[in-house]
Parts: C-alpha cells; sequence; structure tokens
C-alpha cells in the first residue's frame, strides 16, 4: 500500500476511538478485560496533549489564512535572500517575530512556500521557529533560573542544526519537498480568477477551516496514539534503557518523541530529569521534541513527501546527538 493512500486512511480511524465507550456500554464483561486506571490515564494523557496542541494549531490556521489573504506572492520572492547563507539566518530568526508553537507552524510555513519561499528556508523556519522564540526562551529560563547554560545550550544548538539543515536542503534538494498535491492544486487556485480576486472575510474563514480540518485530523491520530504508548507503556521500563552514556542520550531523545509536549512547556518537564541526566541529554530532549516528535511526524508527513521526511527526520536525530555530545563536553556539569 502506498504511503498517500495510508495517510488519505488516517481520518477514517478516527470513528473507531469512540467506538470503544459505545462497545463497553453494550456489552459490560468488556470492562474486565480493561483496566479502568489505565483507560482513565489514556483519556488525560490524550486531552491533555490534543487541548496543548489545538490553540497553536488555530493560531497557525489563522496566520496561513492571513498570508494568503494579505501577502502576495512577488512580496515572499522578493524579501528571500538569494544567498543561501542570509537566507538561512534569517529563516532561523524569524520565529523571534512569530512565536508559533510546532503544531502551528506546519500551515503557515506551507503557506509561505507555497507562496514562493524558498524550500530550506521553510524548513530552517519549521526547525528553529518552535525553539528560537521568546516565549520558550523565558520558559526555559524560568523552568532552569540556577542553570543558565541549559537555556544557551537550548537555542544555540537549534540554530546549530536548523542552519545546517537549512543549507543541506539547499544544497542537496532538487525537487521542491511539498507533495505534488498540494503543489498542484496551488497552482489551479492560482490560475483561477475568480479565485485571485475574492478577498473576502468569508474566503478568509473558509481557508481558515479547511487548514484546520486538513491538519487537525492528524493531530487527533497522532495525540490518540502518542497517549496509547505513554500509557501502555511503563515509565521504569523506559527509564531502564538509559543505562550507559550512549542509552541516556537515546532514551531523553526516544522520550522526547514519544511525549510530544509543546515547546513552551517541555522545558519544566526536563526539570524532573536534572538530578538524573546532565547537560548532553538535557539539551537533546529540548532540542529535538519541538523539532521532531510523533504527532509532528504526521503533520510533516501531510505536507511534504514522505522520503523527504524520512530523510529529514534521520538528520535531526544526527545532528542533535552530535551537538548535544558536543556540548557535554565543552560545557558538561
Amino acid at each position: 500500500m502506498k504511503n498517500s493512500t495510508l495517510l488519505k486512511m488516517l481520518p477514517f480511524m478516527i470513528p473507531f476511538a469512540f467506538l470503544i465507550p459505545v462497545l463497553i456500554t453494550l456489552s459490560p464483561q468488556w470492562l474486565r478485560l480493561i483496566d479502568i486506571g489505565q483507560l482513565q490515564s489514556l483519556k488525560t494523557v490524550f486531552m491533555g496533549i490534543f487541548l496543548e496542541a489545538v490553540p497553536f494549531l488555530l493560531i497557525g490556521v489563522l496566520v496561513s489564512s492571513l498570508l494568503q489573504w494579505l501577502v502576495p506572492e512577488t512580496w515572499i520572492r522578493k524579501i528571500a535572500p538569494a544567498h543561501p547563507v542570509p537566507g538561512v539566518l534569517l529563516a532561523s530568526l524569524l520565529g523571534m517575530l512569530f512565536p508559533i508553537c510546532e503544531c502551528g507552524m506546519i500551515p503557515v510555513v506551507r503557506q509561505l512556500m507555497l507562496k514562493g519561499m524558498p524550500a530550506y528556508m521553510g524548513i530552517t523556519f519549521i526547525l528553529s521557529g518552535p525553539i528560537i522564540n521568546p516565549v520558550v526562551l523565558a520558559a526555559t529560563m524560568m523552568a532552569f533560573p540556577s542553570h543558565p547554560e541549559i537555556t544557551v545550550v537550548r537555542m544555540g544548538l537549534a540554530f546549530a542544526v536548523s542552519a545546517t539543515i537549512g543549507l543541506i536542503v539547499y544544497a542537496c534538494v532538487r525537487v521542491h519537498p511539498l507533495k505534488r498535491s498540494l503543489l498542484s492544486f496551488n497552482q489551479q487556485q492560482q490560475n483561477n480568477p475568480t479565485h485571485r480576486h475574492n478577498r473576502t472575510w468569508r474566503g478568509f474563514f473558509v481557508h481558515a477551516g479547511d487548514e484546520f480540518l486538513d491538519m487537525s485530523k492528524y493531530l487527533i491520530i497522532g495525540a490518540l496514539l502518542t497517549a496509547c504508548i505513554q500509557t501502555f507503556i511503563p515509565r521504569d521500563e523506559m527509564l531502564s534503557l538509559s543505562n550507559g552514556t550512549v542509552g541516556s542520550y537515546a532514551f531523553m531523545m526516544g522520550f522526547a518523541y514519544v511525549l510530544s509536549l509543546c515547546s513552551t512547556s517541555d522545558a519544566f518537564v526536563a526539570t524532573a530529569f536534572s538530578h538524573t541526566f546532565t547537560l548532553g541529554p538535557l539539551a537533546a530532549f529540548l532540542v529535538l521534541g519541538p523539532m521532531l516528535d510523533f504527532k509532528g511526524t504526521l503533520m510533516l508527513l501531510s505536507t511534504f513527501r514522505t522520503k523527504f521526511v524520512v530523510i529529514l527526520g534521520l538528520l535531526i536525530v544526527v545532528l542533535v546527538l552530535i551537538g548535544s555530545i558536543t556540548a557535554e563536553w565543552l560545557l558538561g556539569r
């Protein structure tokens, strides 16, 4: 089965989640097969992840609709630097002007890329924006008031990884990473004069609603699967995998991927591990999570080509690992 077909089938999995309480109501003996405590925990974790992400997704689709409504394609092409180094630097610091969480970043960048933003700048912004912004900077400083080096390493490593990947995309990617279906649909819309001149509030909210429904289905599936992993795999068993130097990095990176926390709150979760792990694994947790987590992977797959997402994910893991080990070697406490 093709990956695109599998992704199209994901929304149809959502109703099955609602069949569970119906079956339990009709057949009470099913309750004996389910640990009520785990079911309650599953519901709590799912709602926590979903409700934490929805406001940022909503902000993202509203910003995306404003870009669609107000910003002409020629303007995006004019502000994009001709040389890749200034382009990467600009994209890496855009988060300071537009502090958007990773859940809302994808629809914004998708719209910018459809408007003409170069792919390398879009990918750099997706990776750096959720971390290098004033909200996350303040949250990290509040979470680690006595360890400012953690904040410095988080921001520096996020900048280094996102800029490096942006330059790699510029040098190596020759095919546009957006899905062909998105590119062809956008071309049809641009060739439609009715669409081009329809700048009304109704068109703004219709576009925002379409974007929200398109992205939220992947958020729901990602939040549900993440909640299942967190509920049914005991944390003590995962922690037992962290023995040894390499194991500590692998555990914290895998933990960040599974937890799928918002970048504005993950620093406060990381404080619980500050007495167990050193600077390097903590930095790996704080940088990898906003760049690559479970729900974010599904949202990336809904926008970019599958092969590109796989390679991007591998690059993120390798560069974050190398960078966090280097930070531990230079500044480890």
